[in-house]
Parts: C-alpha cells; sequence; structure tokens
C-alpha cells in the first residue's frame, strides 16, 4: 500500500469516532462470534447512565433522551450492525476467535493488516457510540439498534424485538458511498428445485459439454449487466444439440453460490460414436452464436466438447426425463424481469438460477434460485411461477431464508430534509438512489411500519476482502452531516 504512517492511528480525525472504532477493532466481532462486542456495547450504556436492552442473540438497543427543548420532537434511530465479515490473507496467523485487528493508515485510508477491516459496518456503531457519548449534540430522543449477524443472513434483524421502538426517523449507517442517500432495497428469497429423474442403460460414447470463460457477478448488484448464466445457457445448448444428434444426459454441474451468476457449467452426454462428428460440428457452431451474443458482456464465452473420461456403462436418463429437465432449464426464469418505474435504472424484480446439477447415478436434479425485488407481491408471484413450473413436472419447490423488501416511499419527509441539508453543507446534490440487494430496513420497516428510513455512509472500498480500507476524510465529512441531521432534522 505505500508508505504507511504507523505512528498517526491514534490522531485519526473526528477523535471521538475513531476512538470508538478502534476500541471495536481490538474485539473479535465476526459473524457468528458477536457475544464480547455486543457485551462491549452493554458495558458503553451502563458506563454512560444509558437504558439498554440486550436480547439472547446479543442484539442491543440504547436509549437516550432527548435534549432540553426537544422532547416533543419525533425520535430518531441510528442503526448498524455489529458483526463483520471475517476474511484474512493464506499466510495469515490472525485468530478471528481472539485476536484483535492490526489497524493502518495509508495517506486517506485506514485498513488492517492481512485482513478484512469491518468497517462494514463498524463504522456505524462507532458513530452511534460517539453521538451517545457527546453532551455537544442536540437531538429528540435517541434509540440506537446494533444488530448481530446481520452478514449471514440478517438474523439479529429478523430476531429483534421492537415493540419498546418509539422513534420515527430511521439513519441506517450501512452503505459504502458518500454521497448516495438510499431509500430503497429489494427483499428476497431462496427457493430449492427438486426434480425427479429416472434412468436407464446408455447406448454410445460419453463426452463432456462445458460452459466456460464467464464472468458472472452478483445475482443482485449484477442482474442488470446482461450476463450469461452457465446453467440456463448449457439448458439451451442441450435442447440445440438435442435437435441435431440423439444424445442423452448422465450428469450435470453448474454454479458455486445460490447468490452468484453462474459463470461455468459442465453436463456430460452421451452419443452414439457414428454422431460424434455431428457433436462436434454442431458444438463448434452453437459456440460462435453464443459468443457473438455476448461478445459485450461475456467476451470470454466458451461452449467445448471433449471426449469423457467417465465410465461407458454409467445409466443415462430417460427420454421423459430429459425432456422434462431441458424444459425446465429452457422455461424457468432468470435474469431481470421488472425495472422500477419510480427510480430510473434500478432493477425491481429479478431471478437467478445459482447452483444445478445431478451426480451420475442421481436420482433427482436439484437447482436454487434467488429471487429478489423491491415489491414484496412480484416476489412472491416470481417464486410462485417457479413452483407452479417445478410441480408441473413432477417436482417439489421449498422456499426458505425470504426477507422483505424496503419500498420506495414517495412522501419520505426524511429523504427530503437530507438532501436539503447535504446541498446546504457541500455545495452539491447527493444521489438518491436504490439497491437490488438486502440491508435490514426493509425488516426493521416491515416490523414497524410507520418507519421513515434512509441508508448512508462513509466511503468504504473492497468490503468483504482483505483490500478492505475506509476513508478518513470521508468519515469526517460523513460525520458532520450525521450530527448536522440530528441537529436539524
Amino acid at each position: 500500500m505505500g508508505r504507511e504512517n504507523m505512528n498517526s492511528i491514534d490522531r485519526l480525525e473526528p477523535a471521538e469516532v475513531f476512538h470508538y472504532f478502534r476500541e471495536i477493532c481490538a474485539i473479535p466481532h465476526g459473524s457468528g462470534n458477536t457475544q464480547a462486542i455486543s457485551d462491549y456495547c452493554v458495558g458503553f450504556a451502563k458506563e454512560h447512565g444509558l437504558r439498554f436492552i440486550q436480547d439472547k442473540l446479543g442484539n442491543v438497543v440504547i436509549f437516550k433522551g432527548a435534549s432540553q427543548g426537544r422532547e416533543n420532537e419525533e425520535g430518531i434511530i441510528l442503526q448498524g450492525h455489529i458483526d463483520m465479515v471475517a476474511v484474512k490473507e493464506p499466510h495469515s496467523s490472525h485468530d478471528f476467535s481472539k485476536d484483535g485487528l492490526k489497524l493502518k493508515v495509508n495517506g486517506d485510508f485506514l485498513y488492517a493488516e492481512d485482513t478484512s477491516l469491518g468497517g462494514d459496518d463498524g463504522i456505524a456503531v462507532a458513530y452511534a457510540l460517539a453521538v451517545l457519548a457527546s453532551d455537544k449534540i442536540s437531538h429528540p430522543a435517541l434509540e440506537v439498534i446494533l444488530t448481530v449477524d446481520e452478514e449471514i443472513g440478517l438474523l439479529g434483524a429478523a430476531a429483534l424485538d421492537m415493540s419498546e421502538i418509539k422513534g420515527k426517523y430511521l439513519l441506517n449507517i450501512d452503505s459504502e458511498e458518500e454521497g448516495s442517500i438510499l431509500v430503497s432495497c429489494a427483499g428476497g428469497l431462496s427457493g430449492e428445485i427438486k426434480l425427479p429423474i429416472e434412468r436407464k442403460a446408455s447406448e454410445g460414447k460419453l463426452y463432456e459439454l462445458s460452459v466456460s470463460g464467464l464472468l458472472g457477478g452478483h445475482s443482485g448488484t449484477e442482474i442488470d449487466k446482461e450476463r450469461c448464466n452457465a446453467i440456463v445457457l448449457m439448458g439451451r445448448a442441450l435442447y440445440e444439440l438435442k435437435k441435431k444428434v440423439k444424445l442423452s444426459l448422465v450428469s450435470f454441474a453448474g454454479g458455486e453460490k445460490d447468490n452468484a451468476i453462474a459463470k461455468d457449467c459442465k453436463a456430460v452426454v452421451c452419443a452414439l460414436d457414428s454422431e460424434e462428428e455431428a457433436l462436434f460440428g454442431y458444438v463448434k457452431e452453437l459456440c460462435k452464436i453464443y459468443a457473438d451474443e455476448y461478445v459485450t458482456s461475456d467476451p470470454g464465452l466458451m461452449l467445448s466438447v471433449v471426449e469423457s473420461a467417465g465410465v461407458n456403462d454409467a445409466k443415462i436418463l430417460t427420454d421423459d426425463s430429459l425432456e422434462k429437465l431441458i424444459f425446465m432449464l429452457r422455461n424457468i426464469p432468470c435474469g431481470v424481469t421488472h425495472d422500477s418505474v419510480d427510480i430510473k435504472g434500478l432493477v425491481e424484480t429479478s431471478m437467478n438460477v445459482g447452483i444445478a446439477g445431478m451426480d451420475a447415478d442421481s436420482d433427482c436434479f436439484r437447482a436454487t434460485v434467488s429471487v429478489r425485488s423491491s415489491v414484496n407481491s412480484r416476489k412472491a408471484e416470481l417464486s410462485d411461477k417457479v413452483r407452479f413450473l417445478t410441480e408441473f413436472l413432477g417436482g417439489e419447490y421449498t422456499v426458505h431464508g425470504e426477507y422483505p423488501a424496503w419500498p420506495y416511499r414517495h412522501d419520505s419527509k426524511l429523504r427530503t430534509r437530507m438532501v436539503e441539508i447535504y446541498k446546504e453543507m457541500f455545495n452539491g446534490t447527493p444521489r438518491v438512489e436504490a439497491i437490488h440487494a438486502g440491508l435490514e430496513c426493509g425488516i426493521l420497516l416491515e416490523k414497524c411500519p410507520r418507519l421513515d428510513a434512509v441508508s448512508f455512509g462513509p466511503d468504504i472500498m473492497d468490503i468483504h476482502t482483505t483490500k478492505e480500507r475506509l476513508s478518513i476524510s470521508s468519515v469526517a465529512r460523513t460525520w458532520k452531516y450525521l450530527v448536522a441531521i440530528i441537529e436539524r432534522l
């Protein structure tokens, strides 16, 4: 990272914010290991004589009464999560269960040596504690909500009891781009498809068909890039090849993660020796067609076929099972299905096929899908479409990990006021945006629909990686902005 100023960490400004950030970084708090950081927040509340609630998961809510003269104003909620994505370099001996982070400074950036930094979302905790500790900030009643295990499924927010929350305005400090005000996010769910298959003895030779060279990407934030999904393309290739060559299927394996656009897929097919030349020739033709279609979004796309090293007496799918599987892959929704009419450029609803496959001896084809939408009814409608398709073909479809959307609010006083304050402070206009991914705001607003919410934060680059770094100057500007919102809202 260039030359580092090793002695400047204790002198970072704003001092009150970086004081708490350093203390947080000294406590291990990877997802699933948050009891110590939860207890630290409770200790802070006790030290400052503030009422608090700590639930059995470790979520913490801290309350502070209004400044004199502001008792009748609507309350403000500051919210973030106390867990971090804990990753390290392969050579690092860092033990996330017991070791604090080794903070370093390089120019305008704060980072951790050989590990992720946890700026997502340690900076929210630091901001919130600094606000609570201050006797100089004029404020209405404050409630600070600090949740656990956001990074592994929004688990803390889902379990949070909000019956004692009285505030109106929710400031979620879990965004990573200064100057961006987030006002909506997608809800989502994961679906699992199980399609039973039957097999018969094979006749012919085995070949391995591969889709490779795709870019993939996040199934939320990059679903609008029109990138090819390897699983879906393999289904298309099988459909096209079957029209030219008599073949069947032995095995299928595509994708790596539920929430990632599948970038590779392999299928072992069976065809007669006499059809080998036709098979290889048509795969070559299809490769050119697909490569031309995706020349911009996936310039490295390859469809290839080689002789398989598999056992030649492997059992193949029956004609009926193969027809159903190909029908499934050709008709399953994948990609953007609706764009937002409220926010230009925002994907409203989408679906991604993340993982799909069956082994050579499987009696069932399985696939996982990720459905996202900022409109809950359209999320349900798209999931129901997959259910209908699966059950029509004789399969089973189950849903898990569902979380609600954060719908765009047309009459948001908070959004309007935050834009005004930003313009006054920085002589510019913030970007009012939404994201096609999940934030805790959706869950919190479902529990408490009266809330008027916005998400914002300072610049944090390369989150969830060992390259993560936090802009010191952006932290300072965002701190001034946060204080101004609290004082002037």
